[in-house]
């Protein structure tokens, strides 16, 4: 089974529990934590084990789905995408320009709840050296 229980809904977050979700299956996917072909749960099993409409799950799927982490196919289920091979140049850029359009609004985000600039840098210097291999 995928490392799917992993996956928490915070109910007191202003974001979406759909968002919530998807942002932690990027996570997991990003950290090799899901790898590769790896079958996510079907969209109703997750559903009932986070205790969320089975829409919410279908949502965040879809999502991933659109940023290129995960093939849905009917009858299937959605699994997670070999990205190595998978982007061109033009793909690359344009993630690293949403990147840094996500990266401002996460900071203004948790500068608007009291976040200090220095807090903020301090976490984010802590993510880049998960980063450097």
């Amino acid at each position: 089974m995928t490392d799917t229980n992993q996956i928490r809904i915070e109910t007191e977050s202003s974001a979406p529990a759909y968002r919530q979700i998807a942002d932690q299956l990027r996570v997991l996917i990003v950290e090799a934590r899901l790898r590769p072909g790896e079958l996510l749960p079907p969209v109703r099993a997750l559903a009932l084990e986070l205790a969320v409409h089975f829409n919410t799950v279908a949502e965040a799927y879809r999502t991933l789905a659109q940023e290129g982490l995960l093939d849905i196919t009917h009858g299937r289920g959605a699994r997670v995408v070999d990205r190595s091979a998978a982007h061109s140049s033009t793909q690359r850029r344009q993630s690293a320009e949403f990147f840094r359009k996500r990266l401002r609004e996460i900071v203004a985000e948790f500068q608007a709840k009291g976040l200090s600039p220095r807090q903020i840098a301090r976490e984010l210097r802590g993510v880049s050296e998960v980063l450097d291999i």
